[in-house]
């Protein structure tokens, strides 16, 4: 058994890891479903989709913090923030909240509390976080399904002898039989014969808790109990937006002082309803369904920095769940990530539809969906451009072709200046699949390296380094330790230039404009035969990226 960090309580790393990944495969297979029970508060038809790209945004973030250093405390972290950032519409935001409450509660466990106790009492600290997280909490709703949740992990916990699996299986039991009961509380549902689309999500993560844990898969409920009816489709229901009803979501991420929200929710909750604001710590995730978009906008500067800003129209989005815009695709677009101004510059010069992106700011699948929608293409090529990019692009492709029947192919690309290449051959004009081919053979043959600087103490393949010591990177590993910007990155380009090559790229950090001269400088000198290639890509941490074709 791995060892547990003290303030875990005796949480494993291995099961908090299965069950995200059991909750994205069962909201990923429950999705159409419950998008076609969306008929509260607005019936927009993609509560089941932002639900499960918020819980694949959290395992995206788990995943990433812990693949390289499998340390559960720092895995719990990543988790709740990658939660907040990924949120999507109402009901992801809100369960955002109670995944970061999940992950704050374990991770503040002690090991002397027994594994059972730490749950049920994560599921109150969810509920509470929920609860207050919602301007005016609504029965009937995912509020009343985690409450419900909650109250019967509390029992089971109090049990002798009781166990984390037995409460889950408790809660996910208590969950499905107040989901059951969500037609009873609200009229919107009752009339269209459907079950709360927000408390059937949450439904399907505690039922993938409980498998996770036990190994069994329970019986779903998606309609109420005694009735043969079965959801309607949005498409089909007749329902329509009200015409007193706000007709914007809005929504944004926000830097700000803790005691600068209050205001902010006041505020908020009189531009419009389905309030809620998630998070803490100065990083909050904003969501409001507003007429006046520029007055919620205007909230957010008076509390602190919004960015990430996203408005949706509610008709706009209710044509497009209906079919009305599919014919409107035509043609072939690349999706590429850009890790720095002067990269995206070039991606976009290219042509290419960019992500905002990179080590320490990667970019969430909802981003790299909305890119892929945003391109209005039938066939859309996407590059990552980062190893830790490449799970969250291939997550949104799948989403785009559920969505709208888009084609989409994402070419691994593991470095910025192979994305540059794979680019440089794109050719709209040949056959998708055979574009596809050229770009992904261009983009591995691309040899890559780069330089960067050692934040910390730590053994690497090239031995010990220290802070401050000049790091070579060749393939993703580093190859180089050294204390000369210089040498080291002359020391990677001859290690790239040892199997030949006839073009070397040379794309400049923030700040290290001339040690890229230098660089090309050194090049040419010794190897006279080959091109120089030199950009200013103005991103972070690595001073040079290098690629040698």
């Amino acid at each position: 058994m791995e060892e547990v960090p003290r303030g875990s309580g005796t949480v494993e790393l291995a099961v908090v890891l299965r069950f995200v990944d059991i909750a994205v495969d069962a909201l990923a297979e429950a999705r159409e479903e419950i998008d076609a029970l969306n008929v509260y508060p607005v019936p927009d038809g993609d509560t089941g989709t932002n639900m499960y790209l918020t819980v694949v945004a959290a395992r995206d973030a788990l995943r990433d913090a812990t693949d390289a250093t499998p340390d559960l405390l720092s895995g719990l972290a990543a988790l709740r923030k990658g939660a907040l950032l990924g949120a999507r519409g109402n009901s992801g935001v809100i369960l955002s909240q109670m995944l970061g409450a999940l992950a704050t509660t374990i991770a503040s466990a002690t090991g002397e509390e027994r594994n059972a106790s730490i749950m049920a009492r994560a599921l109150r600290e969810a509920t509470e976080s929920a609860y207050a997280a919602v301007g005016t909490p609504v029965e009937g709703t995912i509020l009343t399904v985690v409450r419900a949740a909650a109250e019967a992990a509390e029992e089971r916990a109090g049990h002798d002898g009781a166990r984390a699996r037995d409460v889950f299986a408790s809660a996910a039991a208590a969950a499905r039989e107040a989901l059951a009961r969500t037609p009873d509380q609200l009229a919107v549902l009752r009339a269209a014969g459907v079950v709360d689309a927000g408390g059937r999500g949450l439904s399907v993560i505690l039922d993938a808790a409980e498998t996770a844990l036990t190994g069994r898969r329970p019986v779903p409920v998606t309609a109420p109990i005694g009735s043969h009816r079965i959801p309607i489709p949005v498409e089909q229901q007749g329902h329509a937006l009200t015409a007193d009803g706000p007709a914007y979501e809005v929504m944004y991420l926000l830097d700000a002082d803790d005691h600068h929200v209050g205001g902010l929710k006041a505020r908020l909750a009189t531009l419009g309803d389905s309030l809620v604001v998630v998070g803490g710590d100065g990083l909050w995730n904003v969501h409001v369904h507003v007429d006046d978009v520029g007055a919620a906008v205007e909230a957010g500067i008076a509390a602190g920095r919004p960015y990430r800003i996203r408005v949706t129209h509610f008709a706009e989005q209710v044509a497009a769940a209906q079919g009305r815009r599919r014919s409107s695709r035509a043609g072939r677009q690349v999706v590429a990530v850009a890790a720095g101004p002067g990269l995206e510059k070039l991606f976009e010069e290219a042509g290419a539809t960019v992500v905002v992106g990179g080590p320490g700011n990667r970019p969430s699948t909802g981003m790299i969906l909305d890119a892929i929608h945003a391109s209005g293409a039938r066939e859309v090529v996407v590059l990552p451009n980062d190893p830790d990019s490449v799970r969250a692009a291939q997550a949104a492709a799948r989403q785009a072709e559920d969505d709208e029947g888009i084609r989409v192919a994402v070419i691994p690309t593991e470095a910025q200046v192979q994305g540059l290449a794979a680019l440089a051959v794109h050719e709209p004009g040949r056959p998708f699949d055979q574009d596809v081919l050229e770009m992904t053979a261009t983009a591995r043959h691309a040899r890559h390296g780069a330089v960067t600087i050692a934040a910390k103490q730590a053994m690497t393949m090239a031995g010990p380094c220290e802070p401050g010591d000049v790091l070579g990177v060749v393939a993703g590993d580093f190859a180089v330790v050294g204390h000369d910007l210089d040498a080291v990155a002359t020391d990677v380009l001859e290690r790239l230039l040892a199997g030949g090559g006839e073009l070397v790229t040379v794309v400049a950090g923030h700040g290290g404009h001339d040690l890229a001269r230098r660089t090309a400088t050194a090049v040419e000198e010794r190897h006279p035969h080959v091109d120089v290639m030199v950009y200013d890509g103005g991103q972070e941490r690595y001073p040079l990226l290098m690629s040698v074709e």
